[in-house]
């Protein structure tokens, strides 16, 4: 693998998942009021947090109106916690 990929984390779209759902509990927001918010149903929202299910992906669209929602920056949503020492 070339080195510009050494840090491609190959489960990116689980740590997406994963942070999506944890930022939308920081900012105390339920589902229901952010799928409300970009106009999705909260099913669709539930399938998007949920890391394991490969239905549904977040388009770039809808992580970029996510962000601005949770004031972050696009990055903050590949960071992956559980990496961390």
């Amino acid at each position: 693998m070339m080195d510009e990929f050494k840090n491609y984390n190959p489960n990116f779209r689980e740590v997406v998942c994963r942070n999506i759902k944890k930022y939308r509990k920081e900012k105390n927001i339920r589902l229901m009021d952010l799928a409300e918010m970009l106009e999705v149903s909260p099913e669709y929202l539930k399938r998007i947090e949920a890391p394991n299910d490969t239905r549904k992906n977040c388009s770039l669209k809808l992580l970029y109106k996510i962000s601005i929602i949770f004031d972050k920056k696009i990055d903050d949503f590949f960071i992956d916690d559980t990496k961390k020492n």
